[in-house]
């Protein structure tokens, strides 16, 4: 018979213990779920966060994208309004160019002009000149309202700016009378700025100051230290003076502030073009006027050190020396499709006798008969019909027996960019049209010094080779 053995029941300590591993247990799975739900729910917040992440890479990239866009379409809407500018420029100074120029030859014709055609031809310059500087002007403020101005920072030394002032402005003062004093400078004193502009700036002033002046009036100029590091410049007039209302409605465009039916001519955007400038060279301007009294215009500068040597004064000399003395015939090619502006030349250059002007209708006939005549002198238009100036200059540059001519631009495209990029490809000099017949005339002598000095070294380096 067999024996059966009862287990015992599980005592109070082993149900104990199985309770506290089935609690452990319990705890381990809710957390393993939990965990799993954490896991979840972080995957979630990453995957949106990645959508985030890259939506806003999406719309940054977008953003540039469109930022480069509207960078290109500006640009090319700037290049657009400078060939336009340039375009414009040199349509309106073309035929201007002939009728300044053909005016200033009857002016100092031989016989001279009777008083009654000398009036007229006074009346001619006057409105031309008018309407040259109106389209300076024009052409300025849409410059620097396009942001397409070129400044050259430089320390401007204010004593020879103010000799150049002077003597712009002198033959205006005379005529009506006006007496201008210009401040005397102890020591050197220089501003910080593009030289043209602040000589542009101060003949704008002093010319204002002269035309609504009073008969027999004065225009002051001073020079005061605003502080250590800036110098005022006043020009001060004794003028009709502006009430507050008329000062307040300075500098703005075409506001003539009430001088429009007045005798003087003006286009009312001088002062406009003043303020940019002075502006884009870190400077104010402003002014001050007392009904009766007069006014005072006057613009505020950075002042900086005198540069540590003068570069180049060797070179300025020798690219700009006195007309020669009595010389040989000197010959000149004129290269030129425009049949008015090639006659008023030839008349120019037949007034002096020492000079025989030869022409070209265009640079491949010009090249030609510079290599196989060799003129002293060329005046090269740009705009030409197949090869333009700028080409044919490259040209005669890479030919040895050209390369040594000077050539001079003669051309109605005027802004600053056409002519920086001519005398950097390697002009001597650039006239713009209308033709001043003294600038004219000094640059052809300082082109032709420039010849006779270059023949001069030539023939000592070949002197020296035989020896």
């Amino acid at each position: 018979m067999a024996m059966e053995i009862d287990a015992d029941p599980p005592g109070p300590a082993l149900e104990t213990e199985r309770a506290r591993l089935q609690e452990q247990t319990t705890s381990i799975n809710e957390a393993l779920i939990l965990s799993s739900v954490h896991q979840h729910e972080l995957t979630q917040k990453a995957d949106q966060l990645n959508a985030l992440l890259m939506a806003e890479i999406a719309e940054r990239k977008r953003a540039e994208s469109e930022l480069i866009e509207a960078r290109a379409v500006a640009e090319k809407a700037n290049r657009a309004k400078s060939e336009f500018l340039s375009s414009m420029s040199h349509e309106l100074r073309t035929p201007l160019n002939g009728i300044l120029g053909f005016a200033q030859l009857i002016e100092a014709g031989s016989p001279p002009p009777t008083p009654s055609q000398m009036r007229s031809i006074e009346q001619i310059l006057k409105a031309g000149w008018y309407l040259l500087e109106l389209i300076n002007e024009i052409l300025d403020l849409a410059l620097v309202e396009s942001g397409g101005l070129i400044m050259v920072e430089e320390p401007v030394p204010l004593a020879e700016v103010m000799l150049e002032c002077r003597a712009m402005i002198e033959m205006q003062a005379e005529k009506r009378g006006i007496g201008v004093t210009f401040p005397r400078f102890a020591i050197p004193c220089h501003v910080k700025g593009d030289r043209k502009r602040v000589k542009q700036v101060l003949v704008n002033l002093l010319s204002n100051a002269i035309k609504y002046n009073r008969p027999e009036g004065t225009v002051t100029v001073d020079c005061v230290l605003n502080s250590p590091d800036s110098i005022r410049i006043e020009v001060r007039d004794v003028g009709v003076g502006l009430t507050p209302e008329r000062l307040g409605q300075l500098f703005q465009p075409f506001n003539r502030l009430g001088k429009e039916a007045g005798a003087e001519e003006g286009t009312g955007i001088g002062l406009v073009v003043c303020k940019r400038l002075v502006e884009l060279m870190g400077g104010t301007i402003g002014a001050d006027s007392t009904l009766g009294v007069g006014s005072v215009f006057w613009i505020e500068l950075p002042l900086t050190a005198a540069p540590a040597a003068v570069q180049g004064a060797g070179l300025a000399a020798q690219a700009r020396p006195q007309a020669p003395d009595a010389a040989p015939v000197r010959t000149l090619l004129y290269v030129e499709d425009n049949s008015a502006n090639l006659e008023l030349v030839e008349q120019l250059i037949a007034k002096r006798s020492e000079m025989r002007l030869h022409s070209a209708a265009d640079a491949t006939i010009g090249i030609e008969y510079a290599r196989v005549h060799q003129p002293e002198v060329i005046l090269m238009d740009l705009n030409l019909p197949g090869i333009s100036g700028i080409e044919a200059l490259k040209i005669l540059r890479a030919d040895a027996s050209t390369a040594h001519i000077p050539i001079v631009a003669l051309s109605a495209n005027a802004m600053p960019g056409d002519i920086q990029r001519a005398l950097a490809a390697g002009f001597l000099d650039y006239i713009t049209k209308p033709i001043k017949v003294d600038r004219f005339m000094d640059a052809l002598d300082a082109a032709l010094a420039f010849a006779r000095a270059a023949s001069a070294r030539a023939a000592n380096v070949e002197r020296e080779r035989r020896i």
